[in-house]
């Protein structure tokens, strides 16, 4: 009876140790998260509602921004640009990826060697990516120079100097960059499907190109959405792709939001109307990913 008295409090305070540490190790980290991204969100959030200029003005100014955000012709180019640019880049890298993902699924010879070529882009910065491209695509440096050279005079692929074509640049190089990750989440999603059924599916005389599209790949949903979110949210934050690649041009023929936003909130002192065009990418965001997060939750309560 004494023994287990005198053990119960060494027990007790084992417990309360194993409740709290991982609260007191994950604290720091959590505060950190919270000041870093919400309140900052919170901070910019009211900043829209000000008139703030060069520093911040916390005066309650209502709706001003906004009116003149919806009444800038270059944010609606902007936005424009960003459905364009975020929807082929989404498109195509999914495209690709799946593509690229069957076809290592078939236990080709040097696998391992492929998959790294695919997946080495992802390892590169989006600033280094569009420093390489813009020297691929520069007329007088890359490919059109090149076929000159090999006697292809008629060749010409100006697109990153047209205003017409420049933003199809810009897809040409995301897709390069992300579309070897998006490779990796379909190849381990592919890697996961149960044998079994694939071999049932054979025993009952369903063709290759019948399993994938009817079994395989309608149970890889949750990788379309983790995928598709992770390229939305990559399209909708792209800065330093666009900054290297063509700076928004010609003109503002690759102008996107995240550009917009940047030279209006610290390059041409409108902090407010910046902030405004910051919050407006958020919503953006919001708009795209959540009824799709909302469809799958609520596809796995019921199923």
């Amino acid at each position: 009876m004494t023994a287990s008295r005198q053990g119960a409090p060494g027990f007790s305070l084992s417990r309360l140790a194993d409740v709290i540490l991982p609260k007191l190790v994950l604290a720091p980290t959590v505060l950190a998260c919270l000041v870093g991204f919400y309140v900052f969100i919170g901070w910019t959030a009211w900043l829209s509602f000000t008139e703030s200029r060069m520093l911040p003005r916390y005066e309650w100014a209502g709706l001003v921004q906004y009116v003149e955000l919806f009444g800038n012709d270059r944010w609606w180019g902007a936005m424009q640009n960003l459905g364009v640019f975020g929807g082929l880049f989404i498109l195509v890298s999914l495209t690709l990826g799946l593509l690229m993902a069957v076809l290592l699924d078939q236990k080709i010879r040097f696998e391992g060697a492929i998959r790294t070529l695919y997946l080495y882009p992802m390892a590169l910065s989006f600033i280094v990516t569009g420093t390489a491209w813009k020297w691929i695509l520069n007329p007088g440096l890359g490919l059109e120079k090149l076929a000159h050279d090999w006697g292809f005079t008629g060749v010409t692929f100006d697109w990153i100097i047209n205003p017409d074509f420049a933003i199809y640049t810009v897809v040409i190089a995301g897709v390069w960059q992300s579309s070897g990750f998006v490779m990796a989440l379909f190849l381990a999603g592919l890697r996961g499907v149960d044998d079994s059924i694939i071999k049932a599916a054979q025993m009952d005389g369903a063709s290759l190109p019948t399993i994938y599209t009817r079994i395989i790949i309608p149970s890889l949903r949750p990788v379309f959405l983790s995928a598709f979110m992770i390229l939305a949210h990559i399209a909708v934050k792209s800065f330093d792709l666009v900054m290297a690649l063509t700076g928004g041009g010609p003109g503002f023929a690759t102008d996107l939001p995240s550009i917009f936003m940047y030279q209006h909130g610290f390059t041409r002192g409108q902090l407010g109307l910046g902030a405004a065009s910051a919050m407006m990418m958020l919503f953006t965001a919001c708009a795209v990913v959540m009824p799709l997060l909302y469809s799958e939750l609520r596809r796995e309560r019921r199923g």
